[in-house]
Order: C-alpha cells, then structure tokens, then sequence
C-alpha cells in the first residue's frame, strides 16, 4: 500500500505519521509513504517501506501531477490555512484551502484517464462549517452555513469531495474534526488555538491567554481521537454512506468555564490560576458562531470513537505529551 500526507508537519500529521510507522495501516502492509508540507517533514522509519519527504506549498505549480504519479492508494489531505489566518489573509486561504485542495482532485481524476484508478480520500473538513443561528445540538442533515472564509473553502471542497467521488474518480469521505485539544507544541493562528492554550500551559506552569468569556461552548476531541478517526476513515467501508461523504465526528461538548474546572480537577488551583484573562472581540465573534454540540449518529454507526469527558481529553494529553509515552 503506498499512502500520501500532505500537511505532514502539522501536529496532525506528526501524530498521523507516527501511527503510520507501525507498518500497516488495516490489514495492509505499507510499501510507500510520502510526507509532504510547507516545511519538510520529518522522515520515520516504517518497517519495509520507502519513505520520502518533501518541502513543497501545494499551491505551488507543478508538484501535485507529481505526488499523484505514484498512485497513492491512500491520501490523508491534512494541509490547510487554518482559521484565523483564512480570515486574515483572504487570498492565502483561497489559494491554498479551495484552490489546492481542487488541484490535488483533479490530479487523481486526471491520472485516472490513463488507466484506471480511485484512491481512497481522507479530508479533514471542520465544524466550522456552520455558523449562527444554531440549534443547541447539531444533526448530521443540518444546513453548513458557514460565518468565515475557512469555514466557506471547507465547505467548498466537501462538495467537491462528494462530486468526484461520484463520479469514480476517488473513494473519498470528508471528516469535520472537532476542536482538537490539548494540542502539543507552540501555538498556531487558529482562532480556536486558546481552547488548548489554557490546558497545555498550566500544565507546564506557564501562563495562558483566554480571549473569551467562559460561557463559550464547543465540541471537542483529543489529537489522539483525531488520527483514530483519520485511521478509522481510511480503512472502512464508505459504501453506506451514500452521495453524502462528509462526516460529523464524535467529540464532547463542553465550555470554557467546563474545561477549566476539568483543569481543576487534574491539576489543582495552582494551575488554574495561572490563566489571565484579556478579551478579544474578532475571536469571541468568530468561536462563537461555531456548533455548540453534536448528535453524530450516522459517525457512530461507522464505530468512529472519541473521548467521554473533557478531563479524560486532559488525562490524554498528560500521558502523551508530559509522561513521555508518545502514544497516538
């Protein structure tokens, strides 16, 4: 089985790729995995397999023909412009978000021409989708209205997901992740960055920034959650799933003030003490037009999995970030 990452250097495809490394992926042996993003990847060994990394913008002409000539049988689409930054930069987040996404589609279609061929297709989408008026609980046949120009190119390229793989030209499902928390590492410019801010740094004894008030409610899954889903996505059998090839993902709901109080009960008032708050209208306005919480049921039907609690998606990230397990 050969497989393609794109996005591979994010935190998601660290953690995707480190899962990867095994060696399988289902029942699959894998023979060939390339990792590619805006900044080279980090290579890892997988167990009778080639593996190639590669520093490329998929937005950049000319490099997408190429990663499709291999013929994947696997592509795990991770590389976005994430929230905040598709609002910022209007023409980046086009660019890279609808426009790349689109290319990387019609390579597969193209190299289908000359002989057959149908990948399968993991798109990580997001519940930025939706935007107000929202229902307290989301259903999986609810409207995607989205408020924001990531939340729009998402949407695009699930309509794009849907259309090419009707057509044949992949075996495609679009996954609209949760909020992902606790993220590892440096903050990022998405607008849903605080949400992991104001666990990961206490834990570390640092000081968090939140910009909104406690009231803010969302749905949420651990990164260890987020590549079971990718894993899970990637070897199951997308026939029940009809036209429709976009997937609201389990998650819990939970609010700022829940989360803290999570934090509380995992690590005390010494922890909780160290977030500060500093208030900012622009991601208030934007978190705030984000599902509150969902009824996933045609996900759940398919054994996707996430976490039961928000002190559990803290247990996770102490285990996997602070003890030195690395576990995905």
């Amino acid at each position: 089985m050969r497989i393609l990452v794109t996005g591979a250097a994010g935190m998601l495809g660290v953690k995707l790729t480190q899962r990867l490394s095994a060696g399988t992926l289902g029942s699959r042996k894998i023979t060939a995995l390339h990792l590619v993003d805006v900044w080279e990847p980090k290579p890892v060994a997988v167990p009778g397999a080639q593996v190639t990394t590669e520093a490329c913008d998929i937005a950049a002409p000319g490099a997408i023909p190429r990663w499709i000539g291999h013929r994947p049988d696997v592509i795990f689409h991770l590389a976005a412009v994430v929230s905040a930054e598709a609002e910022a930069n209007f023409e980046k987040g086009y660019k890279v978000n609808l426009d790349g996404t689109f290319r990387l589609l019609d390579a597969i279609r193209m190299q289908g021409l000359t002989a057959p061929y149908c990948p399968r297709f993991v798109f990580t989408s997001s519940l930025a989708v939706f935007g107000t008026p929202l229902p307290d609980v989301i259903e999986d046949d609810f409207l995607a209205t989205p408020q924001g120009s990531y939340g729009t190119q998402k949407a695009a390229c699930e309509l794009m997901v849907n259309d090419f793989s009707r057509k044949g030209h992949l075996d495609g499902v679009s996954l609209r992740l949760p909020v992902i928390c606790v993220r590892p590492g440096a903050p990022n410019k998405a607008a849903s960055g605080f949400f992991s801010s104001i666990i990961r740094e206490p834990l570390a004894g640092l000081e968090a920034v939140l910009p909104v008030p406690e009231s803010i409610r969302t749905w949420h899954a651990s990164p260890r959650a987020a590549v079971g889903f990718l894993i899970h996505a990637a070897v199951i059998d997308l026939g029940p799933l009809g036209a429709n090839r976009t997937l609201n993902m389990p998650g819990v709901s939970a609010s700022v003030g829940d989360q803290i109080e999570a934090l509380r009960r995992v690590a005390g008032n010494k922890a909780v003490a160290l977030i500060r708050r500093a208030h900012d209208p622009a991601i208030e306005r934007l978190v705030g037009s984000w599902p509150k919480a969902f009824h996933p049921r045609r996900a759940a039907a398919l054994d996707f999995k996430a976490e039961a609690s928000f002190d559990e998606i803290i247990r996770i990230h102490i285990e996997d970030e602070l003890q030195g397990t690395a576990r995905t």
